[in-house]
């Protein structure tokens, strides 16, 4: 487990969101039970601080807490630079462009920035740990919020896209169903 991952949950928990409901549960549980997801499917730290993080500034469908952009600098600082990216690129994109990006076989791979309005191209390794961040805060949810034909097809590309541990985890996931 990350060394940093008490001093992680505590700021999460100093913002209030253990009183902040998502899917069945609190908002914090979510974010904890996301992180050691990604963790036991073999991610890196910075991936499962990006995961913790994935939706701290609200996204297209969860808008249930948005911590101010102007306090990126702070969470940046928090859990690294990529894994902050990450997290904003989470939270900032329109799931739209980013399906039809998932499709893609060739980088870069572009999505639109929903907040700027710009479009951002991302590298393929980067646009695969979005891809891992992206689906697995679903699977982690799904069971629970029983939306189970929700960007169903998007989420089955995401994982054969990624192969090994997304696709076990998605089958075992859908396999419920």
């Amino acid at each position: 487990m990350d060394k940093g991952y008490k001093r992680l949950s505590e700021f999460l928990a100093g913002l209030g969101i253990a009183q902040v409901a998502h899917t069945e549960k609190s908002y914090l549980a979510h974010l904890v039970g996301l992180y050691r997801l990604m963790e036991v499917r073999g991610c890196t730290e910075e991936l499962c601080r990006a995961g913790m993080f994935h939706s701290i500034y609200g996204t297209e469908k969860f808008q249930g807490f948005k911590l101010p952009l102007d306090r990126r600098p702070e969470v940046r600082a928090l859990i690294g630079e990529r894994a902050e990216r990450l997290a904003y690129l989470n939270c900032a994109m329109d799931r739209a462009s980013f399906d039809r990006a998932v499709e893609q076989t060739e980088g870069p791979y572009p999505i639109l920035d929903r907040l700027s309005g710009e479009e951002v191209l991302l590298s393929r390794q980067d646009f695969d740990d979005l891809c891992r961040i992206h689906l697995y805060d679903w699977l982690e949810q799904v069971p629970r919020s029983r939306e189970w034909d929700y960007r169903r097809s998007a989420y089955r590309h995401m994982a054969e896209r990624l192969g090994g541990p997304a696709v076990e985890e998605y089958a075992r996931v859908f396999a419920t169903v």
